[in-house]
């Protein structure tokens, strides 16, 4: 199985567009959204083309591969907008036989953990900084901002397949690498 997460689009028109380029490219079976789709927020600049009423319909167009989480700058309203849901805080996979949590991270990260066992998954969101950690107990991944990353300044999205999850800037390089099966 193939996934790619991508996670603070923050009503990037141009960077939606690109996410819609990079789907088509990376031809996942599922795209994971880890909140903060259509709202800048207040401690956010905008971001490029900041334009939410234009990322609605490319994200409809996807709508039957996305599974997405819900982020502290999503409301219900937008749900009123979008044709797949976005209001669960957190969503669970089973990955090379281990749990993979899914949230934006705003509640649970790696201070607030959720209940993993030894050698699950957490993938957040939220702090716009890649991360790609092996913990020892478990494994810590965030793909980092596809519009407004913090930091280095990189775009970046994930992709998980065949038990390598592999974080690349939105030009479709490589950047980092976690291969879960240990």
């Amino acid at each position: 199985m193939k996934l790619l997460f991508a996670s603070d689009i923050h009503g990037s028109a141009y960077y939606t567009n690109r996410l819609v380029e990079l789907v088509e490219q990376e031809k996942p079976e599922r795209v994971v959204l880890l909140g903060d789709l259509l709202y800048h927020g207040p401690r956010n600049d905008l971001p490029r083309d900041y334009d939410p009423k234009q990322v609605i319909p490319a994200l409809n167009g996807m709508q039957d591969k996305i599974l997405a989480v819900r982020g502290n700058c999503d409301a219900e309203v937008d749900q009123m907008v979008l044709e797949f849901p976005i209001m669960a805080d957190y969503a669970v996979l089973y990955l090379e036989g281990r749990m993979v949590f899914i949230t934006h991270g705003h509640q649970f990260n790696e201070e607030n953990l959720p209940k993993l066992g030894k050698g699950d998954v957490l993938i957040h969101g939220h702090t716009h900084v890649r991360a790609a950690a092996d913990r020892g107990d478990y494994f810590f991944l965030n793909p980092g901002s596809i519009s407004i990353p913090k930091g280095d300044g990189i775009h970046s999205y994930m992709v998980y397949e065949d038990g390598v999850f592999t974080t690349k800037d939105v030009a479709g390089n490589v950047l980092e690498t976690l291969d879960i099966r240990r």
